[in-house]
């Protein structure tokens, strides 16, 4: 049997005060597999432990098939969790190990048909007998994962399962993990801060940011459509450029975008989402640009709905079937200031009086951003961003293309790819579904 796991505004605080999840509501469906996605400290592996009872829940309901939990003890709850650090029992062979949470649970019962069974499953018939210290790591998973499997539960909850091990390895049995949860319909909850296990794997993806949830959605939607800057630069290989930009919209001549020594000419007529753009006339805005959304031609080859860039080439990176190529634009890099950092900058100290009843909205509605997303202001601000490879906006091309440091290359920009965030890093083109904060 599988099972529904909700979450309605659940926080989790420690001593001291520290909150590291913030009043996070998630649904998920019966046979569903959530990803739980994050830099390291956001808070999604205080989630999981929540889920099976392991943390206790400081406010909020956990519901499991539709019935308050929050105080069933983790054996109550029939789940199975898979960890990163294996967590097998060194003095028991690999069939000690499947079958000891059986043999636990129905004293009475031969759990051998089962873990012969769960090792079919998983072809591990010939590790059986083995310990743990005359298994490789991959083999180790496997037994892991055949000791949750064999217990038939109503969800897997697996913490960075695959963190621990290889490139290659990882890639085999991230595959292996998605035919298996498929094959056995159960709930899945899967926490991991690499991308691409949570783009492969996921139903859906839940992109956390110090303890809030900044987007939920399927893995093609938060690529293609990112809610602010946070998910667009966490979300993608390479990272999405982005760039920070002054929008002109004269009553009588064309929208354009200045990037500083150049600029992105809007094409007419103009779409509805770049008609939105005229309310941020004169305001700083970021610019975002996936790599695919350039391309390296002659201007005259451009197509409809592209425009014309120049970049001047400073570093050049093969990567066999590809080239990343960084240029160098003229532009300023908007930068993301702690989207490697566990915890948010804090949030400014609320006025004498209490909040005003446009705060507590905005705190109910559950402050996508966690704090502010972006510094446009203050480059001297040490981050992770400014330790990064030259140039200002990265493209993605064919390996056959020759080029050298130095070269001036043409560029051509498909606005239909066009991102543009407000200098909260909040996205408004596309525009988004939900209304705009009042106070922004």
């Amino acid at each position: 049997m599988t099972r529904a796991i909700s979450l309605h505004d659940v926080s989790k605080t420690y001593t001291r005060g520290v909150r590291v999840v913030d009043r996070l509501s998630l649904d998920i469906r019966p046979g569903e597999f959530l990803v739980l996605l994050g830099p390291s400290g956001c808070g999604k592996s205080t989630v999981l432990r929540m889920i099976a009872g392991l943390e206790e829940i400081t406010e909020g309901r956990l519901l499991l098939d539709g019935e308050h939990s929050n105080d069933l003890l983790p054996s109550e709850r029939n789940m199975a969790m898979v960890f990163q650090n294996f967590a097998l029992y060194p003095n028991m062979t690999s069939r000690g190990n499947i079958g000891f949470p059986l043999r636990v649970e129905h004293p009475g019962e031969d759990p051998r048909p089962r873990v012969d069974a769960t090792a079919r499953m998983l072809g591990i018939e010939d590790l059986l007998d083995r310990f743990p210290s005359q298994l490789s790591g991959g083999e180790r998973q496997r037994v892991a994962m055949g000791r949750a499997i064999a217990r038939h539960p109503s969800a897997f909850l697996m913490d960075e399962p695959l963190s621990n091990l290889d490139a290659k390895l990882r890639n085999h049995l991230r595959a292996e993990i998605s035919k298996l949860t498929r094959e056995l319909g159960v709930t899945t909850v899967y926490v991991t801060h690499d991308q691409a296990e949570a783009m492969s794997l996921g139903d859906r993806v839940a992109v956390l940011r110090g303890g809030v949830l900044q987007q939920l959605d399927s893995p093609r939607m938060v690529y293609a459509l990112p809610r602010n800057v946070f998910v667009a630069a966490f979300i993608g290989t390479p990272r999405i450029n982005l760039l920070r930009g002054l929008v002109r919209a004269p009553l009588d001549g064309a929208m354009t975008i200045s990037l500083g020594k150049q600029f992105l000419r809007l094409p007419e007529p103009l779409s509805l989402d770049h008609q939105l753009l005229r309310v941020q006339q004169g305001r700083e805005v970021i610019v975002g640009l996936r790599s695919e959304a350039i391309r390296i031609a002659k201007h005259s080859s451009a197509r409809p709905g592209e425009v014309a860039l120049t970049g001047l080439v400073e570093h050049v990176e093969f990567q066999g079937h590809e080239i990343l190529v960084h240029f160098n634009t003229g532009s300023q890099p908007a930068v993301v200031p702690d989207l490697e950092a566990p915890r948010p900058a804090s949030r400014p100290p609320r006025r004498r009086g209490g909040p005003t009843v446009l705060e507590r909205l905005r705190d109910r509605a559950g402050a996508l951003r966690a704090g502010p997303v972006v510094v446009m202001d203050d480059p001297a601000v040490p981050t992770f961003t400014e330790a990064r490879l030259p140039g200002d906006l990265v493209v993605r091309t064919t390996p056959d293309i020759e080029l050298r440091h130095g070269m001036q290359v043409p560029l051509l920009v498909d606005i239909a790819h066009l991102f543009v965030f407000d200098q909260h890093g909040e996205r408004i083109c596309p525009a988004p579904a939900r209304l705009p904060d009042l106070e922004n």
